[in-house]
């Protein structure tokens, strides 16, 4: 780290940023101003999803460097409050600065390139989507048993994990094939298309530190069914529709009524889609300059 510091100093940086949790030690001492992104604290929040040497190791690099810090940039409100909670760092330290998602999500794809990634995919020509990691936390198995007695299918799109296989069982014992469909390998341009020939998507995670999927959907005008409680609100506006992600009844009665509504479905998307723009590069960058110009 004395090294990092050297050269820092030699380029003539005055002020670093720690993109996600971590500084090199030193700055204050070499006159050089920080600040600390912070994604979230579920290491704190939910520690059964990771291991006792993980949790010390990601706790004290993040305290260390929340203190450290001239300013702690947070991603969101709830990532506010568990600073404060858990790193006891005073919230006029801490400034909120929203996540953006790829320019490719607010792209307008032609029938010809949609068509052709339906194809490829062999698409349902209605279906709820899922994207994220498939692991305990992101709950997708409360998707699956929402689906199963509604006439529609699941798309699930992420990375594997152990996890799936209790997904896959599930799916198995329910004879459930026919309407759950998993992908991978996809291009971002792909995903960004099957975002918007989806007809709903369902985010019904226990945990977040904010939740770009839900933006990505709402920039590709599919309404948005996810968690009610936690940053999910945040991220996914006044308008989208929130369940209990332990109830699967619940859940499926949110998607049952976006299946046969189709005006509430024009109606939230173009809602979704007013209220997503404040998650622009634009507007995001521009915060983070204010901030930087602060210090």
């Amino acid at each position: 780290q004395r090294s990092i510091i050297s050269d820092l100093k030699k380029d003539g940086v005055q002020l670093f940023h720690g993109l996600s949790g971590e500084l090199p030690s030193g700055l204050q001492k070499a006159g050089i101003k920080s600040t600390v992104t912070i994604h979230d604290l579920i290491f704190m929040r939910y520690p059964e999803f990771y291991s006792f040497f993980d949790r010390k190791i990601h706790f004290y690099k993040f305290k260390k460097a929340a203190q450290s810090a001239d300013t702690v940039i947070a991603i969101s409100e709830q990532t506010k409050k568990d600073i404060v909670q858990y790193l006891k760092i005073p919230e006029s330290k801490i400034e909120v600065i929203y996540q953006g998602c790829q320019q490719v999500f607010k792209e307008i794809y032609t029938d010809q390139e949609k068509k052709a990634v339906i194809e490829k995919y062999k698409l349902p020509e209605q279906f709820v989507l899922n994207v994220g990691t498939i692991e305990t936390r992101k709950n997708v198995l409360a998707a699956v048993k929402a689906i199963r007695n509604i006439d529609t299918k699941l798309v699930i799109i992420g990375g594997e994990t152990a996890y799936t296989q209790t997904v896959k069982n599930y799916i198995r014992e329910h004879q459930m094939d026919d309407k759950v469909l998993f992908l991978k390998g996809l291009s971002s341009r792909e995903l960004a298309m099957v975002y918007q020939l989806a007809t709903v998507f369902i985010y019904p995670s226990l945990f977040e530190g904010f939740g770009i999927p839900i933006i990505e959907a709402l920039y590709s005008k599919t309404p948005v069914i996810t968690t009610n409680s936690g940053v999910f609100p945040e991220a996914g506006g006044p308008d989208s529709l929130y369940a209990d992600p332990n109830d699967t009844a619940d859940i499926q009665s949110k998607i049952e009524l976006l299946l046969r509504d189709p005006n509430l479905r024009v109606e939230i998307t173009e809602k979704g889609y007013m209220f997503v723009q404040k998650f622009n590069d634009d507007v995001i960058a521009n915060r983070i300059m204010t901030l930087y110009k602060s210090l």
